[in-house]
């Protein structure tokens, strides 16, 4: 008699119960969690802080117009060179304003008054020279009855001033006829007709030599004192200003090395010259405000394609803070913090994944400098999703 178990009914049952107790086994195992992977590397390690910079002489020049003039048309252009102390521009005087019917009456009028008064002060000073001859004869006789003793001493002094006054009225009357003069010569000079005044030309003459930046305005014009004519300056005498947040600018201090990129060659070495003292409010493109400062950076020895580069060119500038050479190096993405505070990975060992603290020396915004933790070659879990755990099978998926 054959056993129950070898019935063939009771064998398919049990082979449905082993199929439905796997079935129940697969769908409530861990699955294996799928990541991205990359690899430990040694390497130099640089910490810097990046920020968009722009170009600038270190010597400009604005030549201005020393007086009021009317300047000449300026026939420089940008890109032009000039010679220390050659002339920039002329500068002619600026004409005499144009006179409305009103003015020029008044002007004809004033002019009239001042050949009336030159006829006045003429005949006073004819009456003044009559006086003066009158007091010469009496001051004569005075002095012939005096010496006869018919005058006392006091009248012959009386005799003297009065001849010494008159003179003096004499030179008055001269000096206010020339007044008078003036005068009319004034309120003629109203009435001339509107011309080019005359006059020796002013040549403004350029304090440097250099090539010609900006001609702010080239034709011919009446132009204020102090008004800027054109700019010049030396274009192989470069540096680079960036505007850093001042939590970073404090790191950045004089001497520090800066690599100058993305002008449109290779990129370039320089270091921190100064960082300027006071700082400024800048708003974001978010409308946030920022406190900025200005530092500016001297180049080394530049490419010859560097001559190319002119004033205000935009450039990115990267201040080093911090460099070390054969570093551990780990990529950013796949650093978390940990709950003791600090920062961990999850290190790939075959089909788990291991949950190891890293001592963190720097990091910048690819890679991060370990000191501990990770050796080179180790593979790390990149931006670990949150289902992964200490101890967790994974699945390396490409990226």
């Amino acid at each position: 008699m054959k056993p129950a178990w070898l019935n063939p009914r009771n064998a398919l049952a049990a082979a449905g119960i082993v199929a439905a107790v796997g079935a129940l086994a697969w769908a409530f195992a861990p699955r294996p969690v799928d990541v991205e992977a990359a690899v430990v590397e040694r390497g130099r390690f640089e910490q810097s802080i990046e920020e968009d910079g722009r170009t600038r002489l270190v010597d400009r020049y604005t030549v201005s117009a020393p007086v009021a003039a009317r300047v000449a048309r300026i026939t420089l252009r940008e890109g032009d060179t000039v010679a220390a102390g050659a002339p920039v521009a002329v500068l002619t005087p600026v004409m005499s304003a144009m006179v409305d019917e009103r003015s020029a009456r008044e002007a004809a009028a004033r002019l009239k008054a001042a050949e009336a008064n030159i006829a006045l002060a003429a005949a006073r000073t004819e009456r003044a020279r009559v006086a003066l001859e009158e007091a010469r004869l009496e001051l004569q006789r005075t002095e012939k009855l005096a010496r006869e003793g018919y005058l006392s001493a006091s009248r012959l002094d009386i005799a003297r001033l009065a001849e010494a006054g008159a003179r003096r009225e004499v030179d008055a009357a001269a000096a206010q006829r020339d007044v008078a003069a003036q005068e009319r010569a004034q309120a003629a000079a109203v009435l001339q007709p509107v011309g080019a005044a005359p006059g020796q030309p002013i040549l403004v003459r350029s304090p440097v030599a250099g090539v010609v930046l900006r001609v702010p305005a080239q034709s011919e014009g009446t132009v204020a004192a102090g008004t800027a004519l054109l700019d010049v300056g030396d274009p192989s005498r470069l540096e680079v200003v960036a505007q850093l947040l001042t939590t970073d600018a404090v790191q950045a201090k004089p001497g520090t090395r800066v690599a100058v990129e993305r002008w449109g060659g290779p990129p370039l070495a320089g270091r921190v010259r100064r960082v300027e003292p006071a700082a400024f409010t800048k708003v974001s493109a978010l409308g946030v405000e920022e406190q900025r400062v200005n530092v500016l950076v001297e180049l080394g020895e530049a490419p010859a394609q560097w001559q190319s580069v002119g004033d205000g060119f935009r450039v990115t500038v990267r201040v080093i803070t911090a460099s070390a050479d054969d570093a551990v190096l780990v990529p950013v993405g796949a650093l978390f913090p940990d709950d003791g505070g600090g920062m961990a990975v999850y290190r790939l060992e075959g089909s788990r994944a291991r949950l190891r603290p890293v001592d963190v020396a720097g990091r910048n915004a690819n890679v991060a400098w370990v000191r501990g933790g990770l050796a080179a070659g180790d593979r790390v879990a990149v931006y670990p999703p949150p289902a992964l755990a200490d101890g967790n099978r994974v699945n390396v998926r490409a990226p």
